[in-house]
């Protein structure tokens, strides 16, 4: 299984971007998807996941400025990033949760490669 994220680059304080996540392989269903982002000199945290039924969560830091979505035919997430800020400048990664096959009693974790945001003042 490959995720493969993409959509960051360069924007200036106030614009937009939307990161997308596409996985592909041996899936047989995709539970909850999600993007984590790391700054420079930190840790990895939370910026917003997905259930396959469409139940959001978000970190407080982002919450009505950012939302994630998800295409469930194309196992695809999304994030659409607006009034973004200077602190929101960071390596974003997205996540999904993979039923490899049927009758598999569990999910295996995946991650793609990181996309890079920046966001100057």
């Amino acid at each position: 299984v490959q995720l493969q994220a993409s959509g960051g680059g360069l924007v200036q304080a106030g614009g937009s971007l939307r990161l997308s996540c596409a996985a592909s392989g041996a899936i047989f269903s995709i539970n909850d998807m999600g993007w984590y982002r790391q700054a420079p000199g930190k840790q990895r945290e939370l910026v917003a996941t997905i259930t396959s039924g469409g139940i959001t969560n978000y970190a407080d830091s982002v919450k009505g400025r950012f939302t994630i979505s998800r295409d469930n035919a194309k196992n695809t997430v999304y994030l659409q990033m607006s009034s973004l800020k200077p602190e929101d400048t960071a390596v974003y990664y997205c996540k999904a949760n993979v039923r490899r096959y049927w009758g598999s009693p569990y999910d295996d974790a995946y991650w793609g490669q990181g996309t890079l945001v920046t966001v100057s003042s």
